[in-house]
C-alpha cells in the first residue's frame, strides 16, 4: 500500500529532471526579421505575436528535439533592403538554426533572395506574390493562397449574380500586382469587363480623383488591391462621390478589426478576401482566438494566424526530419502536406502553395463575418452593397 505514494514522488521527480534537461539545453533558434515600425508596422506586430504565441505553446508541450525554440528577430522597419541585410545577419552572426520569413511579399522577395544565396530554407509567412517562386529557388515554401487566387471567390460570386462591369485598383507593390493580373485572368473568363483599371503609388492618400473617374464607367463591382490605409481612403472616397456598385471589395484591409472602428457606418457591406478567420473550420481556430485574446488583449487578425500556422508548418518539417540538418528539413517543406491552423500545406517543386484557398469576408452591422465559401458561411452575404443601408 506504500508503492503508490512512492511510485508517484518517483514520477514526479523523473518529470521535473526532465524538464530542468529541457530547459538547460541549447536552444533551437529561430530567425525573423519583423515589421515593427514603416508602413506594415501594425500587419508586422500581429504576425510576430502570432509566431511568438506558436513559440511559447511549443516549448510548454515540451519543446522540439528536446531543446526549447528561441526567436531571434530585428525590426526590418517595412523595408526590403533592411530586412535583407538582417537576414544576413541572422545567417553569418547570429548562426540561427531555422528561418521565418517577413510580413509582405515585397519584403520577402528580397529576403528569400539571402536565404537561397546561403541555401538555408525559409518558410514564407504573409507572402503570395508567385514572383518570389518564379525564380527557381529551392529554399522559400508557401503557406499563403497565391496572390491571383485571392479574388476567385468575389468573382465567381459576381459572375452569378450577373454582373459583368468591373473596376478594378492596386497598389503599387508585389502583392496587390498579382491579385490584379489574377483578376484580369479570371475575368477574361468569365467574359467579364474591366470598364476601369488604375495602379496607385503606395505612398498615396487622396483617391477623391480615382473614384471619380471610376464612378463615370459605371462599375457594377469595384475591387481593390489594398492594404489598410488604401483600403480606408478608397471606401471614403467611393462614399463622398456616392459611388453605388453593387459589390466594394477589397484585400487586406476589410479583414482587420481597425477598418471597423475608423470607417464605423460606413463598414457595412464591404467585403474582403481573407486567408483566414477564426469561423473558417480550421483546426483550433477558435481556441486559438480565445488564448491569443487572452494574451494579447485584442482579437486575432490574419497576419497572427500567419505566424502561428508558419510556426506550425516549420515545427512539422523538423519533426519529420528528425533533425536540423538543412536538406532534411528542406526535402519535407517540399514534400510534405500538413494541415496548420492556417489551412492545408502542400507546395509544388517551387515552393509554391496548391493547397491553400482564400475565404470572403462581409462587415455586417459592425461584425466581420464569413460570407464564402457557402458551406463554412457564417451568414449569406448582403447585396447588392448599398449606402443607404448605413
Amino acid at each position: 500500500m506504500k508503492r503508490r505514494p512512492f511510485l508517484t514522488a518517483l514520477l514526479g521527480a523523473i518529470l521535473l529532471v526532465s524538464t530542468q534537461i529541457v530547459l538547460a539545453a541549447e536552444p533551437i533558434r529561430v530567425g525573423a526579421t519583423v515589421s515593427l515600425t514603416g508602413d506594415y508596422a501594425d500587419l508586422g506586430k500581429d504576425q510576430l505575436e502570432g509566431t511568438q504565441m506558436w513559440a511559447d505553446d511549443l516549448n510548454g508541450r515540451g519543446a522540439l528535439l528536446g531543446r526549447p525554440v528561441e526567436l531571434v528577430y530585428y525590426d526590418d522597419a517595412s523595408s526590403p533592403e533592411k530586412s535583407a541585410q538582417l537576414y544576413e545577419r541572422l545567417i553569418t552572426k547570429d548562426r540561427v538554426d531555422l528561418l521565418l520569413g517577413p510580413y509582405s511579399s515585397d519584403i520577402t522577395l528580397a529576403a528569400s533572395t539571402v536565404a537561397e544565396k546561403h541555401d538555408f530554407p525559409m518558410v514564407a509567412l504573409g507572402a503570395a506574390s508567385s514572383s518570389i517562386w518564379a525564380r527557381g529557388y529551392r529554399n522559400i515554401f508557401q503557406i499563403d493562397t497565391p496572390a491571383a487566387d485571392y479574388m476567385d471567390l468575389p468573382l465567381a460570386l459576381a459572375y452569378e449574380k450577373g454582373l459583368r462591369r468591373i473596376a478594378l485598383v492596386y497598389q503599387a507593390s508585389d502583392f496587390p500586382r498579382e491579385v490584379a493580373g489574377g483578376v484580369r485572368a479570371q475575368a477574361a473568363e468569365y467574359g467579364m469587363q474591366i470598364v476601369f483599371e488604375e495602379e496607385y503609388s503606395p505612398v498615396r492618400t487622396s483617391f477623391d480623383d480615382i473614384v471619380t473617374r471610376m464612378k463615370r464607367t459605371s462599375p457594377e463591382i469595384v475591387i481593390g488591391g489594398t492594404y489598410f490605409d488604401d483600403s480606408i481612403g478608397l471606401v471614403r472616397a467611393a462614399k463622398q462621390a456616392r459611388l453605388t456598385p453593387m459589390m466594394l471589395v477589397f484585400t487586406v484591409g476589410p479583414a482587420l478589426r481597425d477598418f471597423g472602428e475608423q470607417l464605423g457606418k460606413d463598414a457595412n457591406g464591404v467585403m474582403g478576401a481573407v486567408a483566414w478567420m477564426r469561423s473558417g473550420k480550421l483546426p483550433m481556430a477558435y481556441d486559438f482566438s480565445f488564448r491569443y485574446k487572452e494574451k494579447y488583449g485584442h482579437n486575432a487578425a490574419v497576419q497572427a494566424a500567419y505566424g502561428y500556422g508558419g510556426g506550425e508548418v516549420l515545427e512539422a518539417a523538423v519533426r519529420l526530419a528528425g533533425s536540423l540538418d538543412k536538406d532534411a528539413v528542406r526535402a519535407q517543406l517540399r514534400d510534405m502536406v500538413f494541415i496548420s491552423m492556417l489551412g492545408r500545406y502542400r507546395v509544388d517543386e517551387a515552393g509554391r502553395q496548391l493547397g491553400k484557398t482564400a475565404y470572403l469576408m462581409q462587415w455586417q452591422d459592425g461584425d466581420r463575418l464569413l460570407v464564402a465559401p457557402e458551406h463554412i458561411a457564417d451568414a449569406p452575404p448582403q447585396y447588392p452593397f448599398s449606402w443607404s443601408q448605413h
